[in-house]
């Protein structure tokens, strides 16, 4: 594809004077490596939910220190397999975005409004990107560690007011006929939790859907028959409380997800294109949770691995990875035993989650710091235990996507003295993310974008 062909498409055009001298002094592969260029048949779009920058270093330092081996993302950028952008993730009425205008931004190519899902300022619905593909005979889906109506895949999927009526977006779904959605939320799928009582398990499945509730039920769904499986109620465990008894032997993990996603969609004869979404990164942000944060930034690397691993047999196969915002700016900050405070955290076992709902206001104490040593390995101070009891009488702060009101924030800058990991806050920031590409059409990213670019970059690498 000729460079001005694939910048003349929507907002891109505007980046086409200054794209051939990034294009000259960008460090390419190294020689002998293949890099594939061309059209997209196949789109992988990966998403770590609420990721700042620390939070994709830290884990690439976990696995470095702990395997013996970088992340499969940042690994690409050691190897020069992959080119990398930052992208600008403001929404149209603010700098800090949230998921839902994130998503929207990538999904429609317009920033819209906080809250919105591809609608934009002036009320205008647009068709969102999977429909687009859809429509040009791709097969298309979504998987993902939250509920699968949750803000990131639903901006990818469909259009509507308001990100927060999941139950309406589990229905608008239905005659979509995506090929695979696949995530937690059977609160908005079961009858005996939506408000209307409707069993959309069997609607779905009554208009000829596959409907898996479990691993081996997924591993089981074939090829042309569309797919909605729903495994979990709100979002899946944290992957940290997966590690020694697991409480969800039968859901799947992100990258068990993505191979299947991948196994099913990959026969299609227009290709396909497929969101991957780690949506629990977000969630272990919102609470300053370090362990929960790593772990599953982690397991979506896993899944960034197995779309790696197609597309590095194939040449029409284009992975994108990136995040929709940054989220309280997670970072290891300078420590004389930071080295060995930061090696306490592959010792973890449970999230600060666990923690906390197994304690009580009239608890003892000793009976926090036994639960916070059973969790992360760390003893802390009496009077630090009594801190966490304080919390119990509201003096706590709630993390966003926690039924409760209770100290996460509070336990997060205690663990600081232990891990000597810090936080500005607990919500989403305007950090410009990161971006990285491989395959057919990454050579033509520009170094800097907005997120609603991204869009028309999709469209434009699949020829479309």
């Amino acid at each position: 594809m000729k460079r001005r062909d694939f910048l003349s498409i929507g907002s891109l055009a505007a980046l086409g004077a200054t794209l051939p001298a990034f294009s000259q002094n960008i460090p390419g592969p190294l020689p002998g490596m293949p890099f594939a260029t061309g059209r997209a048949r196949n789109i992988i779009f990966l998403v770590s939910d609420g990721m700042s920058p620390g939070t994709l270093t830290m884990a690439d330092i976990m696995l470095r220190r702990t395997q013996g081996r970088g992340s499969h993302w940042l690994n690409l950028y050691r190897q020069r397999k992959a080119f990398r952008a930052m992208v600008d993730t403001s929404a149209a009425d603010s700098l800090v975005t949230d998921s839902a205008a994130g998503a929207s931004a990538w999904g429609c190519g317009v920033k819209v409004k906080n809250g919105a899902l591809n609608i934009g300022p002036d009320g205008t619905a647009y068709k969102p990107i999977l429909r687009k593909f859809q429509e040009r005979g791709k097969a298309v889906g979504c998987v993902t560690t939250v509920p699968i109506t949750h803000a990131t895949p639903a901006g990818f999927s469909v259009s509507t007011k308001s990100r927060n009526d999941q139950q309406l977006i589990a229905d608008l779904y239905l005659d979509l006929r995506y090929d695979v959605m696949m995530g937690g939320g059977l609160e908005f799928f079961s009858a005996d939790k939506r408000k209307d009582k409707k069993d959309m398990f069997a609607v779905y499945a009554e208009k000829g859907y596959q409907v898996p509730r479990d691993r081996q039920a997924m591993q089981q769904c074939r090829p042309g028959t569309p797919v909605m499986g729903v495994f979990y109620e709100d979002g899946f465990p944290y992957t940290v409380d997966r590690l020694d008894s697991d409480p969800a032997p039968g859901v799947p993990t992100l990258a068990e997800m993505t191979r299947k996603a991948i196994e099913i969609m990959s026969v299609h004869p227009g290709g396909f294109v497929l969101q991957v979404e780690g949506g629990k990164v977000d969630w272990a942000a919102h609470v300053n949770d370090v362990g929960a944060l790593l772990y599953d930034q982690i397991a979506f690397d896993d899944a960034v691995g197995v779309a790696l691993e197609f597309a590095s047999r194939r040449t029409d196969t284009l992975v994108i990875m990136t995040s929709d915002h940054g989220n309280a700016n997670p970072g290891l900050v300078k420590n004389s035993r930071a080295d060995a405070m930061f090696d306490l955290i592959p010792k973890f076992r449970h999230s600060y989650e666990w923690v906390l709902y197994g304690l009580a206001l009239q608890d003892a104490p000793q009976k926090v710091i036994d639960r916070v040593r059973e969790a992360t390995g760390v003893t802390l101070k009496v009077p630090e235990a009594e801190q966490i009891l304080a919390g119990y009488e509201g003096a706590g702060t709630p993390g966003n996507y926690t039924d409760k009101k209770l100290p996460f924030r509070l336990l997060g800058q205690l663990m600081q003295n232990y891990t000597s990991i810090g936080w500005v806050g607990m919500d989403h920031t305007a950090d410009f993310v990161e971006l990285g590409m491989f395959g057919p059409g990454s050579e033509m990213l520009p170094p800097l974008v907005q997120n609603n670019d991204l869009h028309s970059f999709m469209l434009a690498a699949a020829g479309i």
